[in-house]
């Protein structure tokens, strides 16, 4: 027979407030403020020339770079290592998602926490 922990009123509500909005809308503000001060100035510049923001996708806090060229495009993929890693000091479950220009191709993820994985790939080029 299963037991139950938790009492009804201590899970998570079905519908956000307002006040949960507000709360979670400062938070990306603030993180999206951190990880442009710890930038250095060659991501500084490549995020000047894009469209960037933090948001939550589906309960993942996730930094979206919208690219206006596939030239500027890889160039902020070349990037993302140095920004993940930026990213994970603040958030360890976090992602990013790179746009290259509409109808160019598809946006590619990478989560904060696969750092590891870019390292080995890069150490082993």
């Amino acid at each position: 027979m299963a037991r139950k922990f938790f009492n009804q009123d201590d899970s998570h509500p079905l519908q956000l407030t307002s006040a949960d909005i507000i709360l979670r809308q400062q938070l990306e503000h603030s993180i999206s403020k951190y990880f442009y001060n710890g930038c250095e100035r060659s991501i500084i510049d490549l995020l000047s020339a894009c469209r960037w923001y933090v948001t939550t996708i589906s309960g993942v806090l996730t930094l979206v770079i919208e690219c206006p060229d596939q030239i500027t495009n890889w160039q902020v993929l070349r990037k993302m290592v140095p920004m993940a890693k930026l990213l994970k000091q603040v958030v360890s479950s976090a992602k990013i998602r790179v746009c290259p220009p509409e109808g160019q191709g598809l946006p590619f993820e990478m989560r904060v926490d696969e750092l590891g994985v870019y390292r080995e790939h890069r150490e082993g080029a």
